[in-house]
C-alpha cells in the first residue's frame, strides 16, 4: 500500500472498474494539474513601445527606425485614408547623397518603397554608372503617401509631410541632396523658378547643399534629357569629392 494520496485514488478507481462499476470521472489520470501562468512579456517590444515618441513629437525620434515607427500610421491629411502603404524611404542611414522626389506612384504605393517602378529602375542604372547602389545612398519623397491618380501634391499635403522629411535629413546628415524634378524642387526651395533655372546651381536647404536635376520619369518620356541628367550626376560626384 502506497502512502501517496494521488496513487491511492488511482488504485481505488481501478478497483471499482474491475468490480464492474462505471467510472465516469478519473481526474488524476486525465488531467495534469499545472500552476497558473501569465503570458510572457517581450521586454524588448515593451521597451520599444515606451521609447517611440508620439506623432506630435516625431522630431524627438533619434534614428530612422524610431521615426518610421512614430509616423507610419499618420493620418494628418486625407492621403492617409487612400494609401495602400506608407512610403518612408530606403537606403543608407548615413548616406552622403540623398535623392528626393515629390511623391510615391502606384508601384511605390503597392510596395511601400520609393522609386521602384520604371523611373526607379532608371535611377538604379544611373547609380550603377556612378558605381553606386541603392544601399549606398538614401531615397525618399516629400510626400509619404501616394496622391490619387498620381496628381501633383497639394500645398497643404506637402506642408504637412515636409517636416517629416526635414527630420529624416537631420538624422541622415547627407552632404548633398539631389532633388529629382521641378515639382519637388519648387516645393523644397519655395520658388517658382523653372527646372532649367534651378539646374547648374547649388542651394542651401536647412544647412545641406541641394542641387536639382531631371526626374527619371521625365527622362523616360524625353530621352533627350539623358545627357543633361548624366552631366548633373557628374557634377554632383565632383562636389562630393570636393566636400570629402
Amino acid at each position: 500500500m502506497t502512502d501517496n494520496p494521488r496513487q491511492q485514488a488511482i488504485d481505488y478507481f481501478r478497483q471499482l472498474a474491475q468490480m464492474g462499476e462505471t467510472v465516469v470521472y478519473r481526474p488524476f489520470e486525465s488531467i495534469s494539474v499545472l500552476p497558473e501562468t501569465t503570458p510572457a512579456i517581450n521586454q524588448q517590444e515593451s521597451q520599444e513601445a515606451i521609447d517611440v515618441p508620439s506623432i506630435d513629437n516625431f522630431d524627438k525620434a533619434t534614428d530612422l527606425n524610431q521615426l518610421f515607427k512614430t509616423i507610419k500610421n499618420c493620418h494628418k491629411c486625407a492621403l492617409g485614408d487612400t494609401r495602400t502603404n506608407f512610403v518612408f524611404g530606403v537606403g543608407n542611414p548615413n548616406a552622403q547623397i540623398m535623392f528626393i522626389g515629390e511623391a510615391p506612384g502606384h508601384d511605390e504605393d503597392m510596395k511601400g518603397e520609393p522609386f521602384v517602378g520604371r523611373a526607379g529602375q532608371l535611377l538604379n542604372k544611373v547609380l550603377a554608372a556612378l558605381e553606386l547602389k541603392r544601399e549606398d545612398v538614401y531615397i525618399a519623397n516629400i510626400l509619404k503617401c501616394r496622391p490619387p491618380n498620381n496628381r501633383d501634391p497639394e500645398p497643404e499635403e506637402a506642408a504637412t509631410c515636409e517636416p517629416y522629411l526635414i527630420h529624416q535629413i537631420k538624422l541622415i546628415q547627407p552632404k548633398i541632396i539631389c532633388c529629382l524634378g521641378r515639382i519637388a524642387a519648387q516645393r523644397l526651395l519655395q520658388t517658382n523658378m523653372t527646372l532649367g533655372q534651378m539646374r547648374d546651381r547649388w542651394f542651401d536647404y536647412h544647412g545641406t547643399l541641394l542641387m536639382v536635376t531631371y526626374h527619371p520619369a521625365a527622362v523616360l518620356r524625353s530621352p533627350s534629357y539623358k545627357r543633361p541628367l548624366w552631366e548633373d550626376m557628374q557634377k554632383m560626384m565632383a562636389k562630393l569629392k570636393e566636400l570629402s
